[in-house]
């Protein structure tokens, strides 16, 4: 079980963003990355195409999972997570106690 899944809110807390909340729109698991919505905006150059025309767009890049933290749902503060079964099935906890819920 992931300790940051899709639709998480989370911090930053390293990097030009410290600081900044947002909700997170992708995980890549396999390389330990998430990205986060309206956060490490990098500038993308696209060439046109017949379909679409070209232009300097600004995307979310993937930042790494280690740089992020997720905030607590009571409280709105940045948390650690821990893990209890409850029912048969394994959820994430928030420090407080709260249980954090993704999209999934």
């Amino acid at each position: 079980m992931a300790r940051i899944r899709k639709g998480d809110r989370v911090v930053v807390l390293r990097g030009n963003d410290k600081g900044k909340q947002g909700k997170v729109v992708r995980v890549v698991p396999e390389r330990d990355l998430v990205v986060i919505e309206g956060i490490n905006l990098v500038k993308k150059h696209l060439a046109a195409t017949p379909q679409r025309p070209g232009g300097i767009l600004e995307v979310e890049a993937p930042m790494h999972v280690s740089k992020v933290m997720p905030l607590d749902p009571e409280t709105g503060k940045r948390t650690r997570v821990r893990y209890q079964v409850k029912n048969g099935k394994k959820v994430r906890i928030a420090k407080s106690g709260a249980e954090i819920v993704g999209e999934s």
